[in-house]
Parts: C-alpha cells; sequence; structure tokens
C-alpha cells in the first residue's frame, strides 16, 4: 500500500530502521566500557569485586545503578519525518 508520494514499503522500511536505531542505542547504554572503578562514582562505596568482574567497566554500586535505573527519561520529540512523535503513541 502506497501512501502519497511514498513508494510501497516505505512505511514499514520506516518502522524497522526506528526500531533497529533504538536497539542500538539501548546495547550501547547497557554495555559499560573500561576499567572498572573500585569506588562508586556517586556514594564513594567500594564496588565489590564479583560485580566489577561481571560487569566489566562498572562505575556505580548496585543501590546507585538501580535507583538510576529506577529514574524515568522523558523520551519524545521529533520523529524521522521531522514532525512531532504524538502520532506514534
Amino acid at each position: 500500500m502506497a501512501g502519497g508520494w511514498s513508494r510501497d514499503g516505505a512505511v514499514n522500511e520506516q518502522i524497522e530502521a526506528s526500531i533497529s536505531d533504538e536497539l542500538a542505542r539501548m546495547r550501547a547504554r547497557r554495555a559499560p566500557q573500561g576499567e572498572s572503578a573500585e569506588d562508586c562514582a556517586e556514594c564513594g562505596e567500594p564496588i565489590p569485586q564479583k560485580r566489577r568482574e561481571a560487569l566489566p567497566g562498572v562505575k556505580l554500586c548496585v543501590d546507585c545503578a538501580s535507583g538510576r535505573d529506577r529514574r524515568q527519561v522523558a523520551r519524545g520529540g521529533i520523529n524521522r519525518r521531522g514532525s512531532k512523535d504524538s502520532q506514534l503513541k
């Protein structure tokens, strides 16, 4: 089904591209890189050796990391076509 000036399958391609972009962003965010810190960057408590081995590059203790994960991040704004994404919600 073509819509207006778009070719067949253009909408599906846009959806697939949006999904793959979001997955790549999530994977990059989840994977800490570099040397693990021995002390938490937020509270200064020591990070257990087992956690540093399990997550190379970790900078936060379990409590601070779980607190940061609980915070909601407002996402939205502009979609690929340059218009507000309210129609996608």
